[in-house]
């Protein structure tokens, strides 16, 4: 390596811990009490001249599931489609400024950190939640950077989320509701997509994927009270399935097919036509048959049904081995990977081997039995020093309650160490959490 580039690296390397210490500054202003309320994040933004009200058209999008596929559709399409488009995302996977991409490009770590010192100086030690001022620092961000379109995604629930400040946003999509964050959001169906369809707004579009009845009632119900237009996937529109992997989105006189998309799972079908159909009852002029496919086809998000060919982890493995992630956390996402290894291993028989991890407040029971039917072996591991993370041998102790057989090891890379040396041609899969799917993606570079 040349001076130069060891120079960029270190200054790179403070950059990064210099970001981390001042996320960990963040967390010692939360409240002691947390008060369900936009208070906080308001006060903070009129500090700020209130630049939420300073942006380019938002679609503000909520739900359980494909929140981050459905925009990774949007911001494919509206892209071919020659728009500039900005994005404010969470969770990140390997490095926090993953969440805030400027006109298609992910914001500069030095640009950040600048960022979160204006943020840090306007709260002046206030009471706020880290997600607060990291949310308002997008909308800082945001406001100065010229686009056409944002795209803006709910961290949890709606209601009082701290995106949910946008007033009149160009149209609002909730994805999929199930069941998640249960000790905030509620422990039943009808409560947590109150929470979501909380993000409605008088005359915006709202388009809804799919819904459980008792959720589609409550969604529909709230949109009813504030006056939002609804558009529902097997109401106001259709999606049809082809046997290309592809379909059709149909709404009225409308109908646009929709190719094979690039993320693998039937469930990515309907996130592309959720997306498809928020572009068509928006009717942005840029999109049309051609940027809808071109879209599709294009559309990456990492962490979902990615698999690694290359990198440590892989050689770890060595050849014969097929490794994939997936951050699927909750019962419902793990039920659209089920069918997903459903047509891998229809199309290619192999064993099955888990690499798990979760969080405390997840439901291990609900989370696991969609996949029994694939599981050869369960292995779990430690999230490293993270806050409210299960330890690998609780889980693996919860696992044996529920009749599910599992070890646990120290790290992802000893867990493939076992399964390399003990089986020959397999299939692992390292799942359970946005934060295990990061680690993973770190060691492999």
């Amino acid at each position: 390596m040349g001076s130069s580039d060891s120079r960029h690296g270190h200054d790179a390397d403070q950059t990064a811990h210099a970001i981390s210490k001042i996320l960990s500054r963040f967390t010692k202003y939360h409240p002691e009490r947390i008060e369900l309320s936009l208070d906080r994040v308001c006060r903070l933004l009129a500090e700020l001249d209130n630049p939420q009200e300073k942006l380019p058209p938002v679609i503000h999008i909520a739900g359980t599931n494909g929140k981050g596929s459905t925009i990774a559709f949007l911001d494919s399409v509206l892209t071919a489609s020659g728009l500039r488009v900005s994005t404010y995302t969470s969770p990140h996977l390997v490095r926090f400024a993953e969440r805030y991409r400027l006109a298609g490009d992910i914001i500069d770590e030095r640009e950040l950190l600048t960022l979160f010192e204006e943020l840090d100086t306007a709260n002046a030690g206030k009471p706020i939640t880290q997600f607060e001022i990291t949310t308002a620092a997008a909308f800082l961000a945001m406001s100065r950077t010229p686009a056409d379109v944002i795209l803006l995604e709910t961290g949890l629930g709606g209601r009082f989320d701290a995106t949910n400040v946008i007033s009149r946003p160009l149209a609002t999509i909730i994805t999929p509701v199930g069941f998640d964050h249960m000790t905030f959001l509620g422990s039943r169906l009808p409560e947590i997509a109150g929470e979501k369809a909380a993000i409605q707004k008088s005359g915006v579009p709202s388009i809804v994927a799919q819904q459980a009845p008792d959720a589609a009632a409550v969604i529909a119900d709230a949109a009813a009270a504030v006056g939002a237009p609804l558009h529902r996937r097997g109401i106001e529109w259709q999606l049809t399935f082809a046997n290309t992997g592809g379909g059709s989105y149909v709404r009225g006189n409308v109908r646009w097919t929709l190719p094979k998309p690039a993320l693998p799972g039937r469930h990515q079908l309907e996130n592309a036509a959720l997306a498809a159909a928020c572009l068509d009852i928006c009717g942005l002029p840029s999109v049309n048959t051609e940027t809808l496919a071109e879209g599709i086809t294009q559309a990456n998000w990492p962490g979902r049904m990615q698999r690694l060919t290359n990198g440590v982890l892989a050689e770890t493995l060595g050849p014969g081995v097929d490794l994939w992630l997936d951050s699927a956390h909750n019962p419902m996402a793990a039920g659209a990977l089920a069918k997903e290894l459903d047509e891998i291993q229809r199309r290619d028989r192999r064993p099955v081997h888990l690499i798990l991890a979760m969080l405390e407040d997840k439901d291990v029971g609900g989370f696991i039995t969609p996949l029994t039917r694939h599981i050869t072996t369960v292995t779990t591991v430690p999230l490293a020093e993270e806050a409210g993370a299960r330890s690998a041998s609780d889980l693996a102790f919860i696992l044996a309650n529920l009749g599910q057989p599992a070890r646990s090891a120290s790290s992802i890379q000893d867990a493939l160490l076992h399964i390399s040396h003990n089986n020959g041609r397999v299939r692992v899969l390292i799942t359970g959490s946005h934060l295990l799917v990061g680690a993973a993606l770190r060691t492999n570079s």
